[in-house]
This record gives C-alpha cells, structure tokens and sequence, in this order.
C-alpha cells in the first residue's frame, strides 16, 4: 500500500517530535553516580549516612549534619549536576549559620537508585521532608533551601507542605521560560516543566532569593521575575559579580554565613 507523501511527512514529523521532546525531558538533568565525587569528605563534615524509601519505591540516600543546639533543620535540594558531595561549603556553612541539614541526592544522583524526572525527584523531597517530620522536627522548624534546579523543587515543596522559610539560589522561572534562552525557538517548542513562576505565588513562608548579577546561566531578570512574584515577606540578595557556579565564593563564606543567621533569627532559629 503506498501512503501519500503528506501522511509520510506528518508521522515523520511527529516522530521526529517524540525523539526530541524524549530526549529534552532528560536534558535538566546531569548525574554522576557514586563513586564519583568527594566521598572521603564525610567524615570531616560529621554527617551521617540517612536512606528514604519513596513513595513509588526508590531508595535514596542523602546525609545529614547536626548542629549542636539549634531548633531549626534545612532540608536543601541542589542543582542538576554531580551529585551532594560537590556542595561541601553548604554543608559547612549552612550548620555554621546556626541550622541542622539534610541533604539528599535526587534518584539517579550519587548513590541513590533511578533515575530522574520532574514527578520522581517531588517524590524525593517529599520522602526527605517526611524523613525530617519523623525525627521530630515540626513544619515550623523545617527551612527549605534549592539551589538552580532545586529551587523549582523547593517551591513545588513549600506549596504543598508547610514549612518555616523558602530559600532560593539562582533560581529560575519555569524550564520553559530557561530552554528558550539557551535555544530559541526550538527549546520552548519541546521543554514544559517546573513552572516555578506559577506556584510561588502560594507559598505561605518568608522568603529569601539569592541571584549573582552575572549569572551566565540563569539570568537574574528570572530571580526576579519569581520575586516580584512571591508574596510577603520576601528578600531579594544580589551578589556583585557572582555567576551561576561561584554564588557563594563571590558573596564570601563570612556575608554568606552572616545573612543566613539573620534570617533563620526572623524564623525563630537558636
């Protein structure tokens, strides 16, 4: 049977779409699995192993620092690249600023199994955040912290489950909104996810946006956007010079640790 030349280009088009649009939903993301990375770290940073168990049955593993005396805990959600042990000045600072800290890898990332989408890492910070609430921590103790890629999580999280403060690093508007910076046209056409800019308008926390006035790779008229956006009570910290990769070396461990204390304060940290 010979089908017209116009029913041939439709399926090869809508083919060639499939492949595309396949191939962008894996795009965000940029794992690298256990043992790549800086493993030999935990011990100096006195974190402790913590494995979750999803709600569609993922394992994930994260870790966790104590800090000695204080109220709140950070439930952080990093970026789409590597995997937790490339984060190790949060780890320091972030306890140094006066809270507690879970970080977990995504499924897919470090040591945890899978791999990700947009629906299965919710899934994961909703295991950590539940994690957090049978350790004995209250929502009005729980601060959640996304850097990049994690800040879309965060939101996605403060929506649906109470909390004490949203932080957000470079965070972006929706990956539709990012892919058409990095390939107009085209990228809009194919990429539909983590809608950031029409959530967080309902988060119902203070919260504290943290955008490099260079970043190369998510622009701060996106941080913005998002905080102009946000409703009350809201701080926006623009770092001088800072890009997408080096927020926290440009601001300064010192500035960096500094205004994380004062805010945790705002929320009753000790």
């Amino acid at each position: 049977m010979d089908v017209p030349i116009g029913i041939r280009l439709t399926l090869l088009a809508g083919a060639s779409y499939g492949i595309l649009y396949l191939l962008a939903s894996r795009a965000p993301y940029y794992p690298e699995k256990y043992p790549a990375g800086f493993w030999d770290m935990q011990h100096r940073l006195n974190a402790t192993d913590v494995w979750l168990r999803t709600a569609d049955g993922v394992r994930l593993h994260g870790w966790f620092v104590e800090r000695p005396g204080a109220s709140l805990v950070t439930l952080f959600l990093h970026g789409n690249a590597g995997n937790l042990t490339y984060r190790i000045a949060d780890f320091e600072n972030i306890p140094a600023a006066g809270s507690s800290l879970l970080m977990i890898d995504y499924r897919g990332y470090g040591r945890s199994s899978g791999w990700p989408t947009e629906n299965g890492i919710y899934r994961d910070a909703d295991a950590a955040y539940d994690y957090l609430l049978k350790r004995g921590y209250p929502p009005s103790k729980i601060v959640l912290h996304g850097e990049s890629l994690g800040s879309a999580v965060a939101v996605d999280l403060a929506v649906r489950r109470p909390c004490a403060g949203l932080i957000l690093e470079a965070p972006f508007t929706s990956a539709h909104e990012l892919a058409g910076t990095v390939l107009p046209v085209v990228g809009p056409l194919l990429i539909w996810s983590f809608d950031t800019q029409r959530k967080i308008g309902r988060v119902r926390a203070p919260i504290y946006i943290v955008h490099g006035d260079r970043d190369e790779m998510i622009p701060q008229r996106m941080g913005q956007a998002l905080f102009a956006a946000a409703p009350q009570p809201k701080t926006f910290w623009s770092v001088p010079g800072a890009g997408h990769n080096d927020l926290l070396e440009t601001a300064g461990a010192a500035e960096y640790t500094r205004r994380l204390r004062e805010f945790y304060a705002t929320l009753g940290g000790t």
